[in-house]
C-alpha cells in the first residue's frame, strides 16, 4: 500500500508517518510538504534513509506537481497539510483560505481525476465553534466556526463532504480536539510553555486562562487515523478526543510543577479576539465503529512531552530560530556533499 502524507512534516502529520512506518511493515510512504514555517524536516531525521519513506518537497495548491506526486500510483492519501495557528489567521486569513481551502480541492480534484482509493482528511474541532458547559459536540452537531481559521477548516470538511456526495470520491473526515507530544512547533501552548519555563521568561495566559480544551496525546491520535485509514467507510466522519476537557490554567501549572518552576511566571495578557470559551466532542462514534480508544492519561502524557522536550532541547532551538530550515538543504539540495565530508 502506497500512502501519500500531505504535510507530513507538520507536527501531527510527521508523528503519524512515523507511526506507520513503525507499526504497518506493508506501507509505503511519500510526504509531501512545501516546508512552511511550522514544517520541520529535522523531525523525520531518523527515518529519512528508510526505504520505505520518501519525501517530495511541494505545494498542494500546485496542481501540476499534485498531479505529478498523484502519479506514482497512490492507493491512500491523508491530508495534514493546513495553515494552523488561529493568532496568524486573525492577523492574516488569506494565507489559511489558500491552503486550507483551495489546497484541499487541489487534493480533491486530483483523488478524482486518478481514482484514488482512500482520503483521510484531518480536520479540528474548532469547527464547531464553542460548546456550552456540560456539553460534547456530536458528528451531527452544525458546524459553527469563529476564527478564519476554524472557517477555513470547515471549508475543506464541505468541499470534502461534497466531492464524497457528487462524485462518489472515498473520503473520510477526522476532527480531533487539541493535540500535544513531541514535534510540536513552539508557537502552540503546551511547547511554548516549556520552552520559556526553560528558560525562567514569563508564560503569557490569555485572559483568565480558564478557556477548556479536551487535550489528546499525539500518539493516540496517530492510532485513530491509521484505523481510519484502514476500516472507515467512505463518506463517514468521526470526532476523536480523550474526553476530559480541562482549563488552560491548569495545564499551564502542572508544565510549571514539572519543571519545578514558580507560578510567579505566569503573566496574564490581553485575551484572543473571539477566543472560544470551551471545546469538547463526543467520541463515542470512533469508540464504537472503529474500536478507538485513547490509551495515553493526560498526567502520563504531559511528563512525556514535558521529557522529549527536555531531552531534545537542539530541536526545540532549531525550530526556535529557524535553523531547521537548514537541514532540508544539507539532506536533500547538498546531500552528496554533506555525507562526503
Amino acid at each position: 500500500m502506497k500512502v501519500l502524507i500531505t504535510g507530513g512534516a507538520g507536527f501531527i502529520g510527521s508523528n503519524f508517518v512515523r507511526y506507520l512506518i513503525n507499526s504497518r511493515r506493508n506501507i509505503e510512504i511519500i510526504n509531501f510538504d512545501s516546508l512552511t514555517y511550522a514544517g520541520n524536516p529535522e523531525s523525520l531525521a531518523d527515518i529519512a534513509d528508510n526505504p520505505r519513506y520518501k519525501f517530495v518537497r511541494g505545494d498542494i495548491t500546485d496542481k501540476d506537481a499534485v498531479n505529478g506526486v498523484f502519479g506514482e500510483r497512490l492507493d491512500a492519501l491523508v491530508n495534514f497539510a493546513a495553515e494552523t495557528h488561529v493568532d496568524r489567521s486573525i492577523e492574516d486569513a488569506s494565507p489559511f483560505v489558500r491552503t486550507n481551502i483551495m489546497g484541499t480541492q487541489t487534493l480533491l480534484d486530483a483523488a478524482k481525476r486518478f481514482k484514488l482509493a482512500k482520503f483521510v482528511q484531518i480536520s479540528t474541532d474548532e469547527v464547531y465553534g464553542s460548546a456550552p458547559a456540560g456539553e460534547s459536540f456530536t458528528e451531527e452537531t452544525t458546524l459553527d466556526p469563529r476564527s478564519p481559521y476554524a472557517a477555513s477548516k470547515a471549508s475543506a470538511d464541505h468541499f470534502v463532504s461534497a466531492y464524497a456526495n457528487t462524485y462518489g470520491l472515498p473520503a473520510v473526515v477526522l476532527r480531533c480536539t487539541n493535540n500535544y507530544g513531541p514535534y510540536q512547533f513552539p508557537e502552540k501552548l503546551i511547547p511554548l510553555m516549556i520552552a520559556n519555563a526553560r528558560e525562567d521568561k514569563s508564560l503569557p495566559i490569555y485572559g483568565d486562562g480558564m478557556q477548556e480544551r479536551d487535550w489528546l496525546f499525539v500518539e493516540d491520535y496517530c492510532s485513530a487515523i491509521g484505523l481510519a485509514l484502514e476500516k472507515a467507510a467512505p463518506g463517514a466522519i468521526y470526532n476523536v478526543s480523550a474526553g476530559t476537557p480541562q482549563p488552560n490554567l491548569k495545564i499551564v501549572r502542572t508544565i510549571l510543577q514539572h519543571l519545578g518552576k514558580p507560578e510567579s511566571l505566569m503573566q496574564y495578557v490581553k485575551d484572543r479576539p473571539g477566543h472560544d470559551r470551551r471545546y469538547a466532542l463526543d467520541s463515542s462514534k470512533i469508540q464504537r465503529e472503529l474500536g478507538w480508544s485513547a490509551a495515553v492519561p493526560f498526567e502520563e502524557g504531559i511528563r512525556r512531552t514535558i521529557d522529549w522536550y527536555q531531552n531534545n532541547s537542539a530541536w526545540l532551538d532549531h525550530a526556535r530560530s529557524g535553523e531547521y530550515r537548514n537541514y532540508y538543504d544539507r539532506h536533500y539540495v547538498r546531500r552528496t556533499e554533506t555525507f562526503s565530508r
